[in-house]
């Protein structure tokens, strides 16, 4: 398995060398590697079993190293910026020519933000190129929000792990491109909606797609391996009663399952987030035959939370 420590030295010599890492976030756990190196994009891709026509999310420390990558940042993308980097934003921009098209699977745009979290942060300074970093899990299975997540699923593939603690957001950024006077946003995630709105207009994109214009569209996405379903569990669990259950609620616990994960005993959508991934993984683990879940309220965070359930229950 992978080692894990503090050492951001190791790790800066690690990634120097075309190595990938794991590095914390304030979202989830990433698997990082240098954004400018095809070689080191292309073990990102290989590590995940990731398909290539799914672009990678590039991590820089500030602004100022974000223009230095893109052709230019509209003054409502870099009002967004000042406000919410460091944190779970990401922003769609026109990439400059010698960022390597296999970052962005051919794409004119590339996705950037600045991560929220000081070891990381540090993990940028010491180095002198971006990292690309998308989730660090097989493709398509549930997110790491923490070390022994990423240990367990991609130990064996990584020698080093920066160990950052439990991430305290625990869903991806937020995309968004800017049109004109408008935020579009392409994926759901840490950051409210709300906020975005006081900086203008917001359309949500929110779609599936085959070959997808950013990161995380696709339909099936943040899976667990046993097969999970959506829906009102009174109902659901009438409907399965034979079978062996674990169940995955808001804040309600039933007695008559084998396993209930809640995901906030008080409600609390904030508190959802944080435990929805490491909550799915631990019910993925466990000896049930099927689980089942519902959606949180629609509300704040919890439209995000309800865009990964939609994806880990597709099937």
């Amino acid at each position: 398995m992978a080692e894990i420590g503090t050492d951001i030295s190791k790790a800066s010599r690690l990634l120097k060398k075309n190595e990938l890492v794991a590095i914390p976030t304030e979202t989830v756990y990433g698997l990082a590697g240098n954004a400018l190196d095809p070689i080191a994009i292309a073990k990102i891709y290989t590590t995940k079993d990731r398909p290539s026509f799914d672009p990678l999310i590039t991590h820089v420390n500030n602004i100022a190293d974000a223009s230095t990558l893109v052709d230019s940042i509209p003054k409502l993308a870099y009002n967004l910026a000042e406000r919410f980097w460091p944190g779970p934003l990401t922003l769609l921009l026109p990439k400059r020519k010698h960022v390597p098209d296999m970052l962005t699977s051919g794409l004119e745009k590339m996705a950037i933000r600045v991560p929220d979290h000081p070891i990381t942060l540090e993990l940028l300074k010491k180095i002198n190129f971006p990292l690309a970093a998308p989730s660090a899990n097989p493709f398509g299975y549930i997110s790491p929000t923490t070390s022994g997540h990423v240990d367990r699923q991609l130990g064996e593939k990584i020698p080093y792990i920066l160990e950052g603690g439990p991430a305290n957001i625990g869903l991806e950024s937020t995309i968004v491109s800017i049109e004109g006077k408008v935020i579009c946003v392409h994926r759901l995630g840490g950051l409210d909606l709300e906020k975005l709105q006081t900086f203008g207009e917001v359309i949500v994109r929110n779609t599936t797609e085959a070959k997808p214009n950013g990161p995380g569209q696709l339909d099936s996405h943040y899976a667990p391996k046993k097969k999970f379903i959506i829906g009102k569990l009174d109902d659901l669990l009438l409907e399965h009663a034979n079978s062996k259950i674990g169940i995955l609620s808001f804040s309600k616990i039933y007695s008559n399952s084998n396993k209930n994960i809640v995901l906030s005993a008080n409600g609390d959508i904030n508190e959802a987030a944080e435990n929805f991934f490491s909550a799915l993984r631990t019910l993925d683990n466990e000896d049930i035959d099927l689980i089942l879940g519902e959606y949180v309220p629609q509300k704040g965070i919890g439209k995000a939370i309800n865009d990964r359930l939609k994806r880990a229950s597709y099937f």
